[in-house]
């Protein structure tokens, strides 16, 4: 699994720090962190309007710590599971089965 961009540009405490304020802020939010999948062919994420320009027949596939979450599990379910220790959960997007899982 490829390390975040995010991880790599932030040090621990600071992504520490920052997952705590989100927490404390807005209680009833989970702190995530989305990015796209290295090799995918979807584009990134609009960051200004948080949305992905994407054709009506193409898939997207999102992927914790490289696996597809249950579709009816909750986020909430999904964040106490896959944490990371700095607080934040990390999810990668795709358009097509990057990581070789059997659909």
């Amino acid at each position: 699994m490829a390390k975040s961009s995010f991880k790599m540009e932030h040090p621990l405490e600071r992504r520490q720090a920052e997952a705590a304020r989100i927490r404390e802020k807005y209680p009833d939010r989970i702190p995530v962190i989305v990015e796209r999948a290295e090799k995918s062919d979807v584009p990134e994420i609009d960051k200004k309007k948080k949305r992905i320009k994407l054709s009506p027949e193409k898939a997207i596939f999102i992927f914790v710590k490289n696996i597809l979450p249950p579709t009816a599990a909750m986020m909430s379910a999904i964040y106490e599971e896959n944490k990371d220790e700095d607080g934040f959960l990390y999810m990668t997007y795709s358009g097509e089965n990057t990581f070789g899982l059997v659909f």
